[in-house]
């Protein structure tokens, strides 16, 4: 019997087809030894709202460390995640199944205050326990 494997770079928010690929492996790897890149998915992501898509991005030090690896990245302004957190608060406050959720999700953005891999490696956990749902083209969060 074979092993299906992924290797992939961690991003902030993930896509849907990121939890599409973590459901159809046996092993998952966040490959985080490899050189951050600036202006990517990394640290960076859009969200919907009515005004249109909106950038979050987590601020980072990247001067001077051109060839630091993404598990040495370190946030440079710890109160984005507040920032963060407004932002995506006010634009799904109406959205379905937001009250229910919206502590776990607070508590996902106010721990990637210090690294988005924790966050990120929070939701992959969340999805393989069967905690996150993925719904007609949405995810759903499962406390």
């Amino acid at each position: 019997m074979s092993k299906r494997v992924a290797i992939v770079q961690s991003s902030y928010i993930p896509w849907k087809g990121y939890f599409d690929l973590i459901r159809h492996v046996d092993e998952f790897i966040l490959f985080d030894d490899v050189q951050f890149t600036k202006r990517d998915w990394r640290n960076r992501n859009r969200i919907k709202t009515p005004q249109g898509p909106l950038w979050l991005s987590i601020p980072v030090q990247v001067k001077g460390r051109y060839l630091q690896a993404i598990k040495d990245t370190v946030v440079s302004d710890p109160a984005w995640s507040r920032t963060h957190w407004r932002t995506i608060r006010s634009n799904y406050a109406k959205a379905p199944f937001f009250p229910q959720f919206k502590d776990a999700l607070e508590d996902l953005v106010e721990k990637g205050r210090d690294l988005e891999k924790v966050v990120l490696s929070r939701a992959v956990r969340w999805h393989i326990e069967s905690r996150i749902l993925l719904y007609d083209n949405k995810t759903v969060i499962f406390e």
